[in-house]
């Protein structure tokens, strides 16, 4: 459904018949941690987030899941293989 409070027009996962089904029944504005985001907008009541109603609990745990701004460093550990044990596992593949 579409939201008729904060992003008016907008879709909107916790909008019912009944209103705005999230707690306090509004969307939160943007903390310090999504500066910088390509989710923000502008609302009724300054930026929110078009992800998610309450950016404060998504930060809460880490890394916001939606946040385009930050990425995820993978961290690989070069483990050095034996050739003679590699050898024998890819001859033992082929029977």
């Amino acid at each position: 459904m579409q939201c008729q409070t904060v992003l008016p027009g907008t879709e909107c996962t916790f909008w019912a018949k009944s209103g705005c089904t999230f707690e306090g029944h509004s969307c939160q504005v943007v903390i310090a941690d999504c500066e910088g985001c390509d989710r923000i907008v502008e609302g009724t009541i300054g930026n929110v987030c078009s992800a998610y109603p309450s950016p404060e609990k998504k930060w809460a745990g880490g890394l916001c899941n939606f946040a385009t701004h930050r990425k995820i460093e993978i961290k690989t550990v070069d483990t050095k293989v034996n050739p003679l044990k590699a050898s024998k596992k890819a001859s033992a593949k082929k029977k």
